[in-house]
């Protein structure tokens, strides 16, 4: 089984790049591409990578 990695902008751009291309596959008219751009931001939020200490 695969290892389940949290999404990212590079995967979710690349995903609403597929469905832009091709409307009217499953991806585009499920509205999968809408939903992995928001979880995409949210995991963006919570990345500890992004944490700066210099304050």
């Amino acid at each position: 089984m695969a290892r389940s990695q949290p999404m990212d902008h590079e995967s979710a751009d690349r995903i609403s790049a597929a469905a832009d291309r091709d409307p009217d596959s499953p991806t585009a008219t499920s509205g999968f591409d809408d939903r992995v751009q928001e979880a995409a931001d949210r995991n963006d939020a919570q990345d500890p990578d992004d944490y700066d200490d210099t304050e």
